[in-house]
């Protein structure tokens, strides 16, 4: 499914996508609210989006089709970070250049390829019933304050669902093992989620209640196991 504001830049990038033969395009859209509106009765895999686009964004669109994968066709660079925090497959900048459009193209076709086979999902018990807590929709996980037999996840949309009576152990046998990691007693993190560290701290893309980056400990526990996994 294709989506740009700017009709010229919409007709350019079918075209390109009509020229490349693992791509069926289901729709066309130049109003990302339109799109939105019809996304229940679309069938579709793959969505290539704009991000700077009047009423919602690129972005904030993505992180509202669950579920989903989306590579963004843009004129900025500026975004790239946030773009891969939600899990993006691939972020190009205009001019939108045949040869690099179906290498994005092809890193979608692999993964959904390997997504048939792969376990996207785990069952859980929380405070509201439960709940498919999918891996790609996962930023970090931390024990609960009221209760340390319950673990909090935050959600990549910045919301928090509540795990109920579950241990760090159970959760690290069912995630994917080279996407999380744990880095201190009370903390699991995903490692698309990570901005940077040091020694001590890992420092996230995800912007707390005051607007600053959040930050969690990287205990020498845990360390060897957190450099391993980045592959320092």
């Amino acid at each position: 499914m294709l989506l740009d504001d700017e009709l010229p830049g919409l007709t350019y990038l079918k075209m390109l996508c009509e020229q490349i033969p693992e791509v069926e395009i289901v729709k066309t859209f130049n109003n990302p609210e339109k799109l939105l509106a019809e996304i229940p009765n679309l069938d579709f895999d793959l969505l290539i989006t704009d991000i700077e686009m009047p009423a919602i964004d690129g972005l904030h669109l993505a992180s509202l089709v669950q579920d989903k994968m989306v590579v963004f066709c843009t004129a900025y660079k500026d975004y790239a970070a946030d773009a891969f925090t939600i899990d993006a497959i691939d972020y190009i900048t205009k001019p939108v250049k045949l040869e690099r459009l179906h290498k994005a193209i092809l890193k979608a076709f692999e993964r959904f390829n390997s997504a048939i086979n792969t376990k996207r999902f785990i069952q859980l018990n929380t405070d509201k019933g439960k709940s498919l807590l999918y891996f790609n929709q996962i930023l970090y996980i931390k024990t609960a304050l009221g209760d340390s037999r319950d673990k909090t996840v935050l959600l990549v949309d910045g919301s928090w669902l509540n795990l109920k009576n579950i241990n760090f152990d159970t959760l690290l046998k069912e995630l994917p093992e080279a996407d999380f990691c744990r880095v201190n007693k009370k903390e699991i993190v995903a490692v698309k989620a990570i901005k940077f560290f040091n020694h001590n701290e890992i420092v996230l893309h995800h912007l707390d209640e005051n607007e600053k980056n959040s930050s969690l400990l990287l205990s020498e526990t845990y360390r060897a196991d957190f450099l391993r996994k980045i592959k320092i």
